[in-house]
């Protein structure tokens, strides 16, 4: 039988202190909420050390399951669990006879797909792929008390491990000391999302480090900046707290660390104006009168940093909203047709979005949230009035079209809109602005809310199909058919009769892919 002693760390590049089983489980979470795909966890120490309390509670907290079983694989060597975002294995080569037998495991196949957390790493030694993170649990004898060393030759682990300590340290700065750590589904970008719930209250984390991977190309940073997208996390602090001072929902900000990209923002709970993904009428009534009064109300292009200096709140160019409509040449186009769009027709596409954008250039501008739709528009039912919502994801909010808020409302991406529904609220936005501030011109509003709901659906056509080819997002693509719905709706308008005819010379309004 191979040796069972733990090995010597020669170089740990982090020790922790852990005086009782609270804080042993408090950083497994800190742990888990970083695992990834293809991440190897060895978990090494004595008997009684520690690694199949550590490992359960790393799963726990993937599953956001404190009662999931987590049996010991002593005697199956491997456990595997199909978690939310991806599986994770569990396994105890303490039974192994030989090294080798770990090649029997399925080890190199399940961190193609997951990761996995490895006891008795010892066991193994030499037949376990690289890279990967050691983690060391030391009793003390005299106690409850651990210790943990990590050591690893990957950079990435010591980088990865700092930040999401750096988060702990700021929940606990914002009164969460005891918060347990749920990781949450995050929206299309990069960005990651957390919930921290202590005893009496609860909090959201967002981590919003630089991008990787395909969305920090030279290209995807360039367009990110021509449609101007926010670059971090500063623009939520300054939006944030303007609405805020103009008394619409938005997330007290609880902490920050603008510089790391960290925000631990208020709460707004998880339901939506969509429950079940429905729209709910009244609901959505709310959400359209709260766009009415924040498009009656005068906000300014510039805010000022409580702490110095300025944001200034991009306006949404003609530039801007042609360079994200053409994503539906780039992306919607091949994967519907199966070859590039031609550059004649893409030209032509141009065209007439340059004449749509010139039919609308006199229409009202205003703050445009920008994702104003039933994901970002929380429901609060306990607080009266406006504050029976919260809103979020407003980073990117532009100088733009009004109309284009209430467009991505009625003609919402992710839920099924009626269009009678669509109706009531249009008119019910139309009713609140005439009652409340100057009388809209009718006519043009109609036609910028026409030219508006149809760029937004265009574009999102290509942002969906992108998100799944690039971004291995596929669940993105079951939206698809709804959208193609609304085009059906909208292009209805006679001013988008040359783009109707664009999307029909190339049948790219049917509801199946060829």
């Amino acid at each position: 039988m191979p040796n069972q002693a733990p090995v010597q760390l020669n170089n740990p590049f982090l020790s922790v202190s852990l005086p009782d089983e609270a804080a042993t489980r408090r950083l497994a979470e800190d742990l888990a909420a970083i695992l990834k795909p293809a991440d190897l966890v060895l978990l090494s120490g004595d008997l009684g050390a520690g690694k199949s309390t550590f490992a359960r509670a790393i799963l726990r907290a993937r599953a956001n399951d404190d009662e999931l079983e987590v049996p010991s694989p002593t005697f199956t060597l491997v456990q595997a669990y199909e978690l939310p975002q991806f599986p994770v294995s569990h396994l105890d080569l303490y039974r192994l006879e030989e090294p080798g037998e770990v090649l029997e495991l399925g080890l190199d196949d399940a961190l193609e797909t997951g990761a996995a957390l490895v006891e008795w790493p010892e066991m193994a030694l030499g037949y376990l792929p690289d890279p990967c993170l050691w983690l060391q649990l030391t009793c003390d004898p005299d106690g409850d008390a651990r210790t943990a060393e990590f050591q690893s030759a990957c950079p990435d682990w010591r980088a990865r491990l700092e930040r999401t300590r750096q988060i702990r340290s700021m929940a606990d700065a914002a009164g969460l000391a005891e918060g347990r750590r749920q990781l949450l589904k995050g929206d299309a970008s990069s960005r990651r999302f957390e919930r921290i719930t202590g005893p009496v209250t609860s909090a959201i984390v967002m981590d919003w480090a630089p991008a990787t991977g395909a969305a920090a190309t030279p290209e995807a940073l360039a367009y990110n900046e021509s449609v101007h997208r926010a670059p971090d996390c500063r623009s939520v602090l300054a939006l944030a707290a303007e609405l805020r001072r103009n008394g619409f929902p938005a997330p007290a900000v609880l902490n920050a660390d603008a510089d790391q990209g960290l925000l631990v923002l208020e709460d707004f709970g998880d339901e939506t104006i969509a429950p079940d993904g429905t729209p709910d009428p009244l609901r959505y009534r709310s959400a359209i009168d709260l766009l009415a009064k924040l498009h009656a109300t005068r906000l300014p292009s510039t805010i000022d940093y409580s702490d110095g200096g300025t944001y200034r709140i991009p306006g949404y160019s003609r530039e801007a909203l042609i360079t994200e409509a053409l994503l539906c040449c780039d992306h919607f186009v091949p994967w519907k047709r199966g070859q590039a769009c031609p550059p004649n027709r893409r030209a032509a596409f141009c065209e007439i979005w340059d004449r749509a954008f010139k039919e609308i250039s006199g229409s009202e501008t205003g703050w445009v949230l920008r994702d104003y739709h039933s994901p970002n528009i929380l429901w609060r039912g306990n607080e009266a009035g406006l504050g029976g919502l919260g809103l979020i994801d407003f980073q990117d909010a532009v100088i733009g079209p009004t109309a284009y808020d209430v467009a991505s409302l009625t003609f919402d991406a992710r839920v099924d809109v009626p269009e009678a529904l669509e109706t009531v609220l249009k008119n019910a936005y139309l009713s609140a602005r005439n009652q409340n501030g100057p009388v809209l011109d009718s006519d043009l509003f109609d036609t910028a809310y026409g030219v508006m709901a149809a760029q937004r659906c265009t574009k999102i056509l290509g942002i969906f199909v992108r998100l799944a080819e690039r971004d291995g997002k596929a669940d993105y693509l079951r939206h698809i058919p709804r959208l193609i719905g609304y085009m059906h709706r909208i292009l209805s308008h006679p001013v988008l009769g040359d783009l109707k005819t664009w999307f029909e010379n190339d049948m790219l309004l049917d509801n199946a892919a060829d």
